[in-house]
């Protein structure tokens, strides 16, 4: 096996002396996915202690031997490291190192255990067996024919996998990536790659536009390849969807794409990239429209159909008409308020008598303003009327809130939709409705452009269909801005519900909300000892480092002496993932905390992060092969480390991951406020610093606190907090769903 040089060593100080060291991978203690650095510790040949190893691997697992060349260095923290410049991979010589090769999760279907019984038997030979005579594997008690079978196909598969990381290691890719890019392409993984990388960033989930680009520049493709600018443009605009938008200005995708594409040999000219757009444009590959104010803006064809249809089927069903009552309403709603000793505000009495005979309502509000009871109001009367009714929400977990607080039984709107996995469509369509006649979905600020066109066309032409959500909040973390474009249409009927009632203005998170949303700054106490429901001021001090003292003590003190369970009740939400208040350094700090290591916990690392038995996790990627969405929170209840499985445990089911799609999951002891629209939690713990100041948003404070059900903790500034509230500026999206109902329904 010839050795592998690895990336950014290769002018490594000719002064220093290079030596070369042999032994078996123990453990990783750092990975970066991205950019394949690495510290692990080494098993040295006839060595008593472990060595520790620093460099960048394109990919490396616990059990691999390597032979190692580089230098040795004092790290003035670490102490005495090995940096190395370039490896090799060789088979293992020891039993040792032949079983940790095998346990360590390269081959489906051997795990630890089996790799003991295996090595135990064959010895030395075991590879050469497992290479040449497999069948002889059936000698080992508790293997059997068919896990022979699945042991052959992964050795081979694994072969040709190793083919592929080869070829991917040569061209500058972590080949982390090369079991999904088989999985994609399978034998035709090379001739794809090498015909056109850049559609590994259509293709395979993970793998960008950079990535891609770098295969491409190290395969030879030129800086001007019709690819690499084609491939730029519709990274450009899928970059602008991620941040919510549905197309951008031909100005400014001109100079987002010029800055990507732009190299130390390489200077794009804008009309070198406008012709790439007028090519793009010729081939259907790009839509280009001019707005009302003459602007030209560019779209993936996907958003601009789905947007123009949506405003579409919008004034289709405003247009049908619908026979009322209003009398009868009125005489219904008078015998229900005597009947739930409960009087509607004039308010709700509006938004009953306009769903009752409306094809489209919303009705939008803040917390404790009686959106609940005014939709439970509207479901009874509803069934009153005879009407067979359907209750869905974008996630699992307001799915079934809404169906506690209704009484019937309420779907995601996936399920309600019935996703079909091997066609990744709806069965409910345009020509396969929904069977129902009223139709509400909650938490409709979350709809995206495509779920909300989804949700439309499936409701029937003689059906009538209810939103509720709050205007307020945070948008849809997908591209869009649904709910806001269609209130400020002024073509739907919508009701605004703005009274706070005398329960919920007892609630100090409430009322801090309101006041949040006036543009006022909220009243926040001290903590106390009472867990009731209130926003309580800590300051965590003005650093963020004082911020992740302090957010551990409140997991390891106050939190469970309040009552509340750490690991169910609580919910860590922050502005941004980077930073050491972020996602991504608090959910290492919160995973020692509250789920800490131990041997009755297995564990495996992927893509630098640890996911341990009894992790919660969250689903980062539509997954619709398995169902799971985009936000979903579930707990890890097993890791099979000879299937090499890891099973979540979601609120109604449970959902296996093969270890190579272990890159839709992170850990969620904290998500973004983004993340956690459509949730509540009994209690939310915020950290707030200047450091964030371009996420802090009215709209940002305002949906993280709008979360907790019984307990609100700000850690942080007073200025942060003074920032967010003064911010009403929150991204503006590029979406033209609004001027096309206005233009549509005039």
């Amino acid at each position: 096996m010839s050795t592998t040089p690895l990336p950014n060593q290769q002018q490594v100080n000719a002064t220093l002396k290079h030596e070369s060291i042999t032994g078996v991978v123990e453990r990783l203690t750092y990975y970066s996915q991205e950019s394949g650095y690495t510290v692990a510790r080494l098993q040295r040949s006839g060595a008593k202690e472990l060595t520790t190893i620093t460099g960048s691997f394109a990919d490396i697992q616990p059990g691999q031997t390597l032979q190692l060349t580089g230098f040795w260095r004092e790290h003035p923290q670490y102490g005495l490291q090995f940096q190395v410049v370039n490896y090799k991979e060789t088979k293992p010589a020891t039993l040792t190192g032949i079983e940790k090769y095998l346990g360590s999760g390269l081959i489906k279907g051997v795990g630890p255990v089996t790799a003991k019984r295996i090595v135990a038997h064959f010895g030395i030979e075991t590879l050469d067996i497992i290479e040449n005579q497999i069948e002889r594997l059936s000698e080992v008690n508790g293997i059997a024919k068919k896990r022979i079978a699945m042991i052959q196909r992964a050795w081979n598969e694994q072969k040709a996998i190793k083919e592929v990381m080869v070829f991917l290691q040569g061209h500058g890719v972590s080949t982390t990536y090369a079991v999904k890019i088989y999985k994609q392409y399978g034998d035709k993984s090379i001739d794809t790659v090498t015909h056109n990388p850049y559609q590994l960033a259509t293709d395979i989930y993970g793998i960008g536009f950079l990535t891609a680009d770098k295969i491409a520049r190290n395969l030879g493709v030129p800086a001007d390849s019709e690819f690499r600018y084609c491939a730029g443009l519709v990274h450009a605009l899928s970059e602008a969807a991620e941040d919510g938008h549905c197309y951008l200005p031909q100005t400014e995708l001109i100079e987002s794409v010029t800055k990507l594409l732009t190299t130390a040999d390489h200077q794009p000219t804008e009309d070198a990239i406008t012709q790439s757009i007028k090519d793009m444009a010729l081939k259907d590959e790009l839509i280009r429209e001019r707005d009302a104010d003459k602007t030209l803006n560019c779209y993936k064809p996907t958003y601009f159909y789905t947007e123009q249809n949506l405003a579409q089927l919008v004034r289709e069903r405003l247009t049908y008409p619908i026979s009322s009552d209003i009398p009868r309403v009125r005489i219904w709603l008078e015998r229900f308020s005597h009947a739930v000793k409960v009087s509607l505000s004039p308010e709700q009495q509006q938004a009953v008598e306009t769903a009752a005979y409306s094809r489209f309502t919303v009705i939008t509000g803040g917390p404790g303003v009686g959106k609940t009871f005014c939709t439970s109001t509207i479901v009874s009367l509803w069934k009153a009327m005879g009407k067979s009714i359907a209750l869905a929400a974008p996630t699992g977990r307001a799915a079934q809130r809404l169906g506690e607080m209704t009484g019937l039984e309420a779907k995601t709107i996936h399920r309600l939709l019935e996703f079909d996995p091997k066609t990744r469509s709806f069965k409910r369509d345009r020509t396969n409705s929904l069977p129902h006649s009223a139709i509400i979905v909650d938490e409709a600020s979350m709809l995206d452009l495509f779920l909300a066109y989804s949700l439309v066309q499936a409701v029937a032409d003689n059906a009538q269909l209810l939103l509720v959500g709050d205007i307020d909040q945070l948008p849809s973390v997908g591209a869009g801005n649904v709910l806001a474009d269609l209130i400020n249409s002024r073509k739907v009927p919508v009701v605004r519900l703005t009274q706070v009632f005398r329960q919920a203005a007892t609630s100090k998170i409430i009322t801090a909300s309101h006041l949040i949303n006036r543009g006022q700054y909220p009243n926040i106490e001290s903590i106390s000892d009472t867990p009731q429901s209130d926003c309580l001021w800590h300051g965590g001090g003005l650093q963020p480092e004082h911020g992740v003292q302090a957010i551990s003590e409140l997991i390891t003190d106050l939190v469970p002496r309040l009552g509340f369970n750490p690991a169910t009740d609580v919910q860590v939400l922050a502005p941004m993932s980077r930073g050491l208040v972020g996602t991504r350094n608090l959910n290492n700090v919160l995973q020692q905390l509250i789920n800490p290591p131990s041997p009755e916990k297995i564990e495996i690392t992927r893509g630098g992060t640890i996911f341990r038995v009894g992790d919660r996790v969250i689903q980062l990627t539509n997954d619709y092969q398995r169902e799971v969405f985009n936000g979903d929170v579930g707990f890890i209840t097993t890791i099979d480390t000879e299937e090499q499985e890891v099973i979540v445990q979601y609120q109604e089911r449970e959902v296996t991951y093969d270890y190579a799609d272990m890159n839709e999951l992170a850990l969620a002891w904290s998500v973004s406020i983004h993340k956690s629209q459509g949730s509540e939690y009994p209690v939310v713990i915020l950290p707030l610093y200047t450091q964030h100041y371009m996420m802090l948003t009215r709209n940002l404070l305002y949906t993280g606190l709008t979360r907790a059900k019984k307990l609100a903790i700000i850690i942080g500034s007073k200025k942060a907090i003074s920032m967010c509230v003064r911010s009403t500026k929150s991204q503006e999206r590029y979406t033209q769903l609004q001027q096309r109902l206005q233009a549509a329904l005039q």
